[in-house]
């Protein structure tokens, strides 16, 4: 992966979500920039700045959450000549034996570089619906807690 040219934002979506799935990290920093200007923001997280800290986060990530899977809704798409930005809804299913499904929204904003689309900017945040379902299951699962991204 980390030599591949995404051709299309749309290609460099698909290689994001596939990494997080498979929770390979050296995937996921293959499809990110390596400028240090790149921004990361989890749901309920702080801004993550360059690609030491937002490696850094996704390792943690990968570490500590449960299998996740994910089928991505996109809402709307704008290009132009370099830059492309996704805004998403990720449905993400969690878990294998209780399974867990909520949304989240994202905003995934990719550059064209020499080497192919990488994104620059991940922005996720929980839908109302999310937080009330991830609060509910907490109430009567004592699996303990997890991130989500």
């Amino acid at each position: 992966m980390k030599d591949a040219n995404l051709e299309t934002s749309t290609q460099a979506e698909t290689a994001f979500y596939a990494a997080f799935e498979s929770a390979d990290l050296e995937a996921m920093m293959a499809v990110w920039s390596t400028d240090d200007n790149i921004v990361c923001i989890h749901p309920h997280g702080p801004r993550l700045t360059g690609p030491v800290e937002i490696r850094d986060s996704w390792r943690q990530i990968m570490a500590n959450s449960p299998r996740m899977c994910f089928r991505v809704d996109e809402l709307n798409l704008v290009r132009s000549e370099g830059l492309a930005i996704h805004f998403v809804n990720e449905h993400i299913h969690v878990g294998s034996s209780v399974a867990q499904e909520f949304t989240i929204l994202a905003t995934n904003v990719y550059r064209r570089t020499s080497e192919g689309w990488r994104i620059i900017l991940h922005h996720a945040s929980p839908t109302p619906e999310s937080i009330r379902n991830i609060i509910d299951s907490s109430e009567t699962d004592s699996s303990g807690d997890f991130t989500v991204h």
